[in-house]
């Protein structure tokens, strides 16, 4: 997608470091990926309440959430696929500027959209969470009860089912949520953050 000629970027005159040392810790987007079911929602809101708890500024974009404001206006085909994660990438890269630990949980199951969005970042403002949980088990739990509807063909295009999920090839934390409680869950992020020094 090509800039039109007359538009011109305007620098802040606060900076991301400045608003980095101000808040002291790194910016960065924690994206939480995996299939329905898997756990993300319910891990990056736990999470961004012990970050908050901790005193770290932070955001959360959710995929339900997202999609009644911002997406709206797109569906479930691959291409509004794509669409809806690019989307997200920018906003999520505005809010690593305002020097804020950016959470998304999104399926994105497509490896080269979550490719993208780490390449408009910086090096080590993408952290990729593969939250692992096998097809079986998130059906089992199908807490918006969107697995049985597309097996009984009333959702066409749904992850899992008849659309696929690329997994991450070497995602930077993988959250088996099949083996891990949420708050072990949590407890393992906050160990990656303070380890590589995103927060004290």
């Amino acid at each position: 997608m090509s800039t039109p000629a007359n538009l011109v970027w305007h620098e802040s005159l606060v900076s991301k470091k400045e608003r980095q040392q101000r808040n002291n810790h790194q910016s960065a987007v924690l994206w939480f990926t995996g299939l329905s079911g898997s756990g993300k929602s319910s891990l990056s809101a736990l999470l961004e309440k012990e970050l908050f708890r901790l005193g770290v500024h932070t955001y959360r974009l959710d995929g339900d959430n997202i999609r009644h404001g911002l997406n709206s206006n797109l569906g479930f085909s691959p291409g509004d696929r794509t669409e809806n994660i690019r989307r997200i990438g920018e906003v999520a890269k505005l809010m690593v500027d305002a020097g804020l630990i950016t959470m998304t949980a999104f399926i994105s199951p497509y490896r080269q959209d979550r490719d993208q969005v780490r390449s408009i970042l910086e090096e080590n403002e993408f952290i990729e969470i593969y939250v692992k949980c096998s097809l079986e088990e998130c059906e089992k739990r199908d807490p918006k009860g969107l697995y049985k509807k597309a097996r009984a063909g009333k959702i066409k295009g749904f992850t899992g089912i008849d659309a696929p999920y690329e997994e991450p090839v070497a995602p930077e934390i993988t959250i088996n949520t099949e083996m891990l409680s949420l708050e072990e869950a949590v407890q393992l992020i906050i160990k990656y953050l303070k380890d590589k020094n995103y927060i004290a």
